[in-house]
């Protein structure tokens, strides 16, 4: 700070030259200059450090200034002004707090003065001078900033029932599927049943009974090893095992080759069979073979599909963190698996997911049900642009000293003039209904604001990547 002379001289006709004063009575302009100090400073300088605690309010006498706020990708500018009687700071002293922070940085373009107030007594002042607009004024923002979290609230729910219906959608897949294999698996023991009691009215030896159980028990431990196979391979299989079959004499073949190869077996395994038991019971054996081995597959099928459902449901504690600790050190990896689980029925198959995961990163100290907001924000986002064809990719990486975490997609890109505005609040490209805007502001409080970190975009057309720095250790609140 410097002390240039001379100073202005502070009288009341000095006062009503400023817009801010030009109306005030005497007893008002006396208090004014009572409490009113001159404050001179370098150009080049920082004045107001945004966050500090508001002490004074600043009201331009000469000089320029300009105004920046922090954003994601740093400091931006917001206002330019060398009009006389501008003023800057604890601008907000029409709200009944006792305590309040500097919403912006001031830097001094040029030697610049400042006529400076006590922001507490200036507040109290002013409360007593203008009551009715100090009601009006605070009214007003208490209802922006009731709007602003109820709205705020309300995109969390949305966003919470879409995660929801999409969890609902994967598991309803598995599960109707377990039931389909349930109700076919009864049929099938049914039909065993039946089979082995033909058998046994046909007085069959005990060791050839036997033997015909230990073939089956070779020939289902082959269910789970069984190869996949092309469609010509699955049609030239079949045509060789139902040839098979109309040579030894069973009727429908047809109807039992398809079994026969899904399990892996081949007309080799069907001379196995013949071998143990010979040819008066090999038509009582085959059938009996196709039920056991239609059998494991069901069960196979079965256990396929609650394995997933158990999948899922792990998926969704993790992402609710419903049962952990709301801060604790994380591996990104876990939340990120866990959201593209939650947002699949989204993924549709024109969309390809490549994960391209560092898994040396160290654990992080975070929000994980926060930081999976943001997860489940970015990557729908992603999808919404590429209209459901393209490439989602989720690549991470240490940046210096913290984690990045980036999503990528090959959508259109962001336009030059929406990337300044795009963690506005309420600011939305989308149609009418479609969107709130507060999806990305939400996204850049949580990682700027709850863990320190940043939250950036680069986007061309074709690829648009969103990135996610989050510092490696424990930060100081602010």
């Amino acid at each position: 700070m410097i002390e240039p002379a001379p100073e202005p001289e502070l009288t009341r006709e000095f006062l009503r030259e400023l817009f801010l004063f030009t109306s005030l009575s005497d007893a008002q302009l006396d208090w004014i200059l009572e409490h009113a100090s001159v404050e001179h400073y370098e150009g080049g300088v920082k004045v107001i450090s945004e966050g500090d605690p508001a002490t004074c309010f600043y009201v331009l006498l000469s000089g320029a200034l300009r105004m920046t706020k922090q954003d994601s990708g740093g400091e931006v500018e917001t206002t330019r002004s060398d009009q006389r009687g501008a003023y800057c700071g604890a601008t907000m002293f029409f709200y009944g707090q006792d305590q309040q922070n500097y919403g912006a940085s001031v830097y001094a373009l040029s030697d610049l003065t400042f006529l400076t107030l006590p922001a507490r007594e200036f507040a109290e002042q002013f409360r007593r001078w203008f009551p009715m607009a100090t009601h009006l004024l605070e009214g007003s923002y208490l209802g922006w900033r009731n709007a602003d979290a109820l709205i705020g609230r309300r995109r969390r729910l949305l966003a919470l029932g879409q995660v929801s219906a999409g969890l609902m959608h994967e598991l309803n897949n598995p599960a109707a599927a377990a039931v389909r294999a349930t109700a076919s698996l009864r049929e099938r023991v049914a039909g065993m049943r039946h089979k082995l009691a033909i058998l046994a009215k046909k007085d069959i030896d005990p060791n050839l009974l036997e033997q015909l159980i230990d073939v089956q028990e070779q020939l289902v431990k082959q269910v789970a090893s069984a190869p996949p196979l092309t469609a010509m391979q699955q049609a030239d299989r079949e045509d060789e095992i139902g040839d098979w079959l109309e040579d030894h004499g069973l009727e429908q073949g047809w109807d039992l080759a398809p079994i026969f190869v899904s399990a892996g077996l081949s007309a080799a395994s069907l001379d196995d069979v013949l071998d143990s038991v010979g040819d008066e019971l090999i038509d009582s054996a085959v059938r009996w073979l196709a039920y056991a081995l239609e059998t494991e597959m069901l069960m196979g099928e079965i256990e396929d599909s609650t394995t997933r459902i158990s999948a899922l449901v792990g998926a969704a504690k993790q992402y609710s963190q419903m049962d952990r600790a709301p801060h604790q050190w994380i591996d990104v990896h876990d939340g990120l698996d866990s959201t593209l689980v939650m947002l699949g029925s989204k993924i549709g198959p024109g969309v390809k997911v490549v994960k391209d995961y560092d898994r040396t990163l160290p654990r992080i100290p975070a929000y994980p049900g926060e930081l999976n907001q943001v997860w489940t924000n970015l990557i729908d986002n992603a999808l919404g642009a590429m209209g459901g064809s393209g490439t989602l990719t989720v690549h991470t990486a240490l940046v210096e000293d913290q984690v990045c975490v980036e999503i990528g997609d090959t959508g259109p890109g962001v336009p030059e003039e929406n990337r300044q505005r795009i963690f506005e609040p309420f600011f939305t490209t989308k149609a009418v209904g479609e969107g709130t805007g507060l999806g990305l502001d939400i996204s850049w409080r949580i990682v700027v604001e709850r863990h320190h970190g940043d939250l950036r975009v680069k986007s061309v057309p074709g690829d648009t990547r969103f990135q996610t720095l989050l510092p490696v250790t424990e930060q100081a609140s602010e």
